[in-house]
C-alpha cells in the first residue's frame, strides 16, 4: 500500500507520539532519574559507534574547517541575539515582558551537542564536523553566554557559572567518542556493516531527550501555568526565530559554497539552542522568581526545533545524490 503523501515519515510521527504521551504520562521521581540514565546511556553509546564509525583522518579535517566553525558560531552567538533584539518590535507584543526576556535569553545560549550531531547524522551531513562544532560551542557557551545575556537584558541574579557542564561533555561525549576510536581497529567494519544499527541508536537518542526533558516540564506545571493565549504567543515568537534561522543558516551555506554535507551541518548546529545548558545557566544567572516564566520559551523553542528539524534531516537523507554515512566531504565546495 502506498504512503499517503500528506503523512509525515514514521519518525515525526514518533516525536508528536513522544509529546503526547509525555504530557499524558510524564516520568517523575525514581522514574526520571531512570530515564535519565537510560538517556545518557543511549547518547554515550551513541558517541562510541561514531567513534568507531569515522576515520582519524575524517576526524582530523572535520576540526580543521575553520571556515565552517567561523560561520556556526556566528550564527549561534551573534546571529541570534540580533535578532532577538531586532524583532522585539513584533514578538514582545504577543508575550509578557518576563516571557520576552525569556526569549532573548534563548537567544543568548550555545548550540545542542547530542540532537544537532545526531541529526546531522540521519541526514548524512560532515558528522566529524558536526561533532567538534557542537562540542566548541557548548564549551565557548559557557564563558560567552552570561556576557551576552548581561548585555542583552538586566538580572537580578549573580554569581558565576559552574564548570560542571565541561566535565559533562567530557564524560558522556567525547570520552565514549574517544574510547570508540580506539575500539575502531576491532569493530570498526563491523559498526560499519550496521548504518540500520546506528540510525537506531540516533533516533532513538533524541526520541529519549524529548521524552524526559518534556516531562520534566510537564511536571513542573507547563500546562497549568500557560494561558491558551501565552502559550499561542510563545510558539509564534519560537516559530519566526526558528524559521528565519533555518531559512539564513541554509541560503547563506550555499552562497558561500559549502557542499551539501557542509550546508547540513551548519544548518543543524547553527539553529539549534541548548535545554541541557540553558536549565542551569538560568538557576545562576537569574532570579528564582524570574527564572520559571524565562526557561519556557526555552523548553518550548527546544520541542520545535527537534520536530522541525527531524523532518528536514529526513528530507535531506532521501536526496538523490547522498553519500554513504561517515563518507561525507569535508571541505567547502
Amino acid at each position: 500500500m502506498t504512503r499517503p503523501r500528506f503523512l509525515p515519515d514514521n519518525f515525526t510521527l514518533n516525536l508528536i507520539l513522544v509529546v503526547v504521551i509525555a504530557s499524558v504520562l510524564p516520568c517523575s521521581g525514581q522514574t526520571a532519574v531512570a530515564f535519565d540514565w537510560i538517556t545518557n546511556i543511549a547518547i554515550a553509546v551513541l558517541f562510541f559507534l561514531h567513534g568507531a564509525k569515522l576515520s582519524r583522518e575524517a576526524i582530523v579535517a572535520g576540526a580543521t574547517h575553520w571556515r565552517l566553525h567561523v560561520l556556526i558560531f556566528a550564527f549561534t552567538f551573534v546571529m541570534f541575539p540580533l535578532l532577538g533584539l531586532a524583532f522585539k518590535p513584533v514578538l514582545a507584543p504577543l508575550v509578557t515582558p518576563d516571557l520576552y526576556l525569556g526569549i532573548l535569553f534563548l537567544c543568548a545560549l550555545p548550540a545542542t551537542v547530542q540532537s544537532a550531531i545526531a541529526l546531522t547524522s540521519i541526514a548524512r551531513g560532515n558528522i566529524p564536523a558536526a561533532i567538534c562544532s557542537a562540542s566548541g560551542s557548548s564549551l565557548l557557551g559557557i564563558f560567552i553566554t552570561p556576557v551576552l545575556v548581561k548585555l542583552m537584558m538586566s538580572t537580578s541574579g549573580e554569581g558565576s557559572l559552574s564548570f560542571d557542564a565541561i566535565g559533562k561533555i567530557l564524560l558522556q561525549l567525547l570520552l565514549p567518542f574517544v574510547v570508540g576510536q580506539i575500539a575502531r581497529r576491532w569493530i570498526g567494519g563491523w559498526v560499519a556493516r550496521r548504518r540500520a544499527m546506528l540510525k537506531f541508536v540516533d533516533q532513538g537518542s533524541i526520541l529519549l531527550v524529548v521524552y524526559t526533558a518534556f516531562s520534566e516540564a510537564v511536571v513542573g506545571g507547563l500546562w497549568q501555568q500557560t494561558s491558551t493565549a501565552t502559550l499561542a504567543g510563545i510558539l509564534v515568537c519560537c516559530a519566526v526565530i526558528l524559521g528565519v534561522v533555518l531559512l539564513i543558516t541554509t541560503y547563506v551555506s550555499r552562497a558561500l559554497g559549502f557542499s551539501k554535507e557542509d550546508e547540513i551541518t551548519i544548518v543543524f548546529c547553527g539553529s539549534k539552542k541548548s535545554l541541557a545548558t540553558g536549565i542551569p545557566m538560568a538557576k545562576v544567572l537569574l532570579s528564582s522568581s524570574a527564572a520559571g516564566a524565562i526557561v519556557l520559551p526555552l523548553m518550548i523553542f527546544h520541542q520545535m526545533q527537534l520536530m522541525v528539524c527531524a523532518v528536514l534531516a529526513n528530507r535531506y537523507a532521501a536526496r538523490p545524490d547522498a553519500k554513504s554515512e561517515g563518507g561525507a566531504p569535508v571541505k567547502a565546495a
